[in-house]
């Protein structure tokens, strides 16, 4: 496996070639939402300006927004799961195709509100830093960021399997890489945000129950 100076050049390949396959094919009446964005209703409702569901996968936040009238930009690094929500979605006018490690296709304070549902836990902490400064960069002046990560206590999905690359990172028998938080990793990470929710909980929307941190962050500009 060939790495740049980060890193992580292979397991980022083979990780675009895993999600590809998982998104193969998916049709809109398989998509399952939980209930983890209810808590933040109001702020969605008041956004005004499009959602950027960064690493939307299938498309289970994008419908869940949808279905409430939202305007959403469904955004992943996988080229499968964008040709999946053009042809399941469309009422969705735009969405993008992209590596999120090497910056946001969008302009400064873009957006009043992002959601990363399980898409910043797999890179090194100079990247995880790098692309949450882009974020900054898009949110407008008190934007939210909404998300969730994998916490250290996911045992049913690989937390703590693997080779360890640096503090809580492992890298796959397959040569992707994976992240587990614990609270002092969503302190740190977001340290210089103001913090409107964090919590550890059990999502159950899997086979194995999943242990993750939902997350409510507001940039500070």
């Amino acid at each position: 496996m060939e790495y740049d100076d980060d890193g992580q050049t292979g397991a980022i390949v083979k990780a675009n070639d895993r999600w590809n396959k998982i998104h193969s094919s998916y049709e809109r009446d398989k998509n399952k939402y939980d209930d983890w964005l209810e808590l933040f209703q109001r702020a969605i409702e008041n956004c005004k300006t499009p959602i950027i569901d960064l690493g939307c996968g299938s498309g289970n936040d994008t419908l869940y927004l949808v279905e409430r009238g939202k305007t959403v930009i469904p955004c992943d690094y996988s080229s499968t799961a964008i040709q999946n929500i053009q042809r399941n979605f469309p009422e969705v006018e735009r969405t993008e195709c992209f590596d999120m490690t090497r910056g946001l296709p969008f302009e400064d304070n873009f957006t009043d509100l992002m959601i990363c549902d399980l898409s910043l836990h797999y890179f090194t902490e100079k990247t995880t830093f790098e692309i949450l400064e882009e974020i900054k960069r898009v949110l407008k002046p008190d934007g939210i960021l909404l998300f969730r990560v994998n916490s250290v206590k996911d045992v049913n999905h690989g937390a703590g399997e693997g080779k360890e690359i640096e503090s809580h990172l492992y890298e796959t028998e397959d040569g992707r890489y994976k992240r587990f938080f614990d609270q002092e990793d969503v302190e740190r990470f977001f340290a210089e945000w103001e913090k409107l929710y964090v919590h550890e909980e059990i999502m159950e929307r899997y086979e194995k129950e999943k242990v993750l941190w939902r997350c409510a962050m507001k940039v500070r500009k």
